[in-house]
């Protein structure tokens, strides 16, 4: 499967209708919560209990390793679900969630609510083993890149992935709106942010790119190298 289509699918809303079910069919449980920034979510080696799906805002995924370095894994934005190993019986949280933004809001499901769901809806199993298959690949992608390619290529995949995922074609242009700053891409490329800045600006010399605030253009996103 190419990049394209892996993350395109990851793009399709699986779990749009989650928060709206919940609110119809279970009128008692808790609205979706709201954070602020920096707050988190749920701790590293904490009881997992919960699939997140976030309905607003941005929500930083890491880690702490065993000398204390912090990982960055992914940043989430609306309609993304995180928290979803609990699903595959993982019982401690080898995670932590972070929000990145204010006011960022959250609909926690409980897996008790998951098997209900998954009762009441007869192709929702089927979804949840597809969706969870493509997170298997686009984190084996990552380990692959992060293992065999240099700097500036992890960062232009980056972008080629990005592009896929969420950019909007404007002839044989794409823009990518992203609220992601240097040290955001550095964090999820396992560079630093003056690499990103330079690999950037390289970029963007060479006519490959264009930047402003917030947006990223990429000329032709088949000859970006």
């Amino acid at each position: 499967m190419n990049t394209q289509r892996l993350w395109y699918l990851e793009g399709v809303d699986l779990f749009g209708k989650l928060c709206t079910i919940k609110s119809k069919d279970s009128p008692s449980i808790a609205e979706p919560r709201k954070f602020k920034a920096s707050e988190i979510i749920y701790f590293q080696d904490t009881e997992a209990k919960y699939l997140h799906v976030i309905v607003d805002g941005r929500v930083k995924i890491g880690s702490y390793l065993k000398d204390g370095k912090e990982v960055t894994k992914a940043i989430l934005g609306a309609g993304e679900v995180f928290g979803e190993m609990a699903l595959a019986g993982e019982d401690i949280r080898k995670e932590y969630a972070e929000a990145m933004d204010n006011n960022t809001t959250i609909c926690m499901l409980s897996l008790d609510e998951i098997k209900n769901l998954m009762k009441r809806e007869s192709d929702m199993s089927l979804r949840i083993m597809k969706w969870m298959g493509l997170r298997l690949r686009k984190l084996e992608r990552k380990v692959e890149l992060l293992a065999f390619r240099d700097a500036r290529t992890r960062i232009i995949e980056f972008l080629k992935d990005a592009a896929a995922w969420k950019g909007k074609p404007i002839g044989h242009e794409v823009l990518i709106r992203t609220k992601l700053t240097h040290s955001d891409i550095a964090q999820l490329t396992a560079t630093s942010r003056q690499t990103v800045s330079e690999v950037l600006n390289q970029l963007k010399s060479e006519d490959q790119i264009y930047m402003e605030r917030g947006k990223i253009l990429i000329r032709d996103v088949g000859t970006l190298k």
